[in-house]
């Protein structure tokens, strides 16, 4: 019997513990033994319910329970999951979580500390939900050198976009209806100004390319300045507005941002709406894949923990590896990364002077559109503030 402890019993909490015990029987037969909930750690008591009877307030029953196999980390934050999490795995028990700020932050020493006592931490759930993208890159794209990963990695921000787009409506009202169904929470600060889409670029590219990149160096920019002259300008040229977290390996080196940008039909991601993520890798051989599916919520984030769940059960006292180590990745400097922008402006003079000749888009009088061409983002910087332009956007 494998003996499971769940940190936890919010949203995807319950969702694990709803999966596990839904679907006990077909999970014995797959396992080939039973894996069992003996434990949920909260601070309430759920009287009336499954869990009524195995609740604890007190980690240091599940930390010194010998028959605890398996620890469920979905508390979220930082604290005190992190030391529960380092508890656990010093005490010789695996540990899969949900939460991609702590993965985000201390993954690369809870490895090492997983590797150390010959048990595994896990985090399938962190980067995007349901979809078993970190699984692929551990295992199915092993044999490839990874040259790109770019991604829809928080559905709040891309259903509000969809929704901007579809209905002409400005992002606070957007914002708010998402609010209201429940999509985005009341302090939406991490999602919308795109530091959730951040840290799981970091963690997914650190897998993809073998070592460390730190969320802190990756540049990033959300969504609150887009506006419905930019949905305007977007729907003109048959394109979409979506917040892309990508990184990119280059003969010049690797970098990564996380920001709006622009997207075709031609490119995959176009087509993917609402509340859905999506990632997008490139290898050498392979050439594209995408992973596509529900990237939050109860049920699609519990099955991504509980595939790791029962991975651990399969490998309880051996390391499943990863193709990670503490070795930093250092970023190109964004002022060398190129890229194709879309500039809003209003002075023609100005803008043939630093641009040349462009072709002008029009949605309303008192402005107009262009393309550049392809150029550093520290050329673009400079040539943008001579021209004073209103906004850009970058091509996806």
């Amino acid at each position: 019997m494998v003996n499971v402890a769940v940190l936890g019993y919010g949203t995807v909490g319950a969702g694990v513990v709803n999966v596990l015990m839904t679907n006990a029987d077909m999970i014995t037969r797959k396992v080939g033994t039973e894996v069992r909930v003996k434990y949920v750690l909260d601070l309430r008591d759920f009287p009336g319910t499954p869990v009524e009877d195995i609740v604890t307030h007190d980690f240091n029953d599940i930390a010194n329970d010998a028959d605890v196999n398996v620890v469920v980390e979905t508390m979220g934050g930082l604290h005190p999951a992190y030391e529960f999490t380092k508890q656990a795995l010093e005490a010789g028990k695996n540990v899969c979580t949900s939460n991609k700020e702590l993965v985000a932050e201390f993954g690369v020493e809870l490895c090492e500390l997983a590797t150390k006592h010959s048990v595994n931490y896990m985090f399938e759930a962190s980067c995007g939900g349901g979809i078993p993208i970190i699984r692929a890159l551990n295992t199915s794209l092993m044999g490839e050198k990874i040259e790109m990963v770019s991604g829809i990695l928080n559905g709040t921000t891309n259903y509000i976009m969809t929704s901007m787009y579809e209905k002409s409506v400005d992002f606070a009202t957007c914002l708010k209806e998402a609010q209201d169904l429940g999509y985005a929470e009341l302090h939406p600060e991490a999602d919308i100004e795109g530091h959730d889409a951040q840290r799981k670029i970091a963690i997914l590219s650190s897998l993809a390319y073998g070592k460390h990149i730190s969320y802190k160096d990756v540049p990033c920019q959300g969504i609150t300045q887009i506006d419905t002259t930019d949905m305007a300008y977007a729907k003109k040229m048959g394109m979409k507005i979506k917040l892309l977290a990508t990184s990119k390996v280059t003969e010049d080196g690797v970098w990564a941002m996380v920001a709006p940008k622009l997207v075709g039909p031609d490119m995959i991601l176009y087509a993917v709406d609402d509340v859905l993520n999506a990632v997008y890798v490139e290898g050498n051989c392979l050439g594209p894949a995408m992973f596509y599916g529900s990237g939050a919520g109860s049920l699609p984030t519990a099955s991504a923990v509980v595939s790791d769940i029962l991975d651990c059960a399969q490998n309880l006292h051996t390391t499943v590896k990863k193709d990670i180590t503490d070795e930093l990745l250092p970023l190109l400097p964004l002022d060398d990364v190129k890229n194709t922008f879309f500039v809003r402006a209003n002075d023609e003079a100005k803008v043939k002077a630093q641009f040349g000749e462009v072709e002008m888009i029009r949605v309303n009088d008192d402005e107009f559109g262009f393309w550049t061409k392809e150029m550093t983002e520290k050329e673009f910087k400079e040539k943008a503030k001579a021209a004073a332009i209103i906004s850009f956007l970058r091509r996806g």
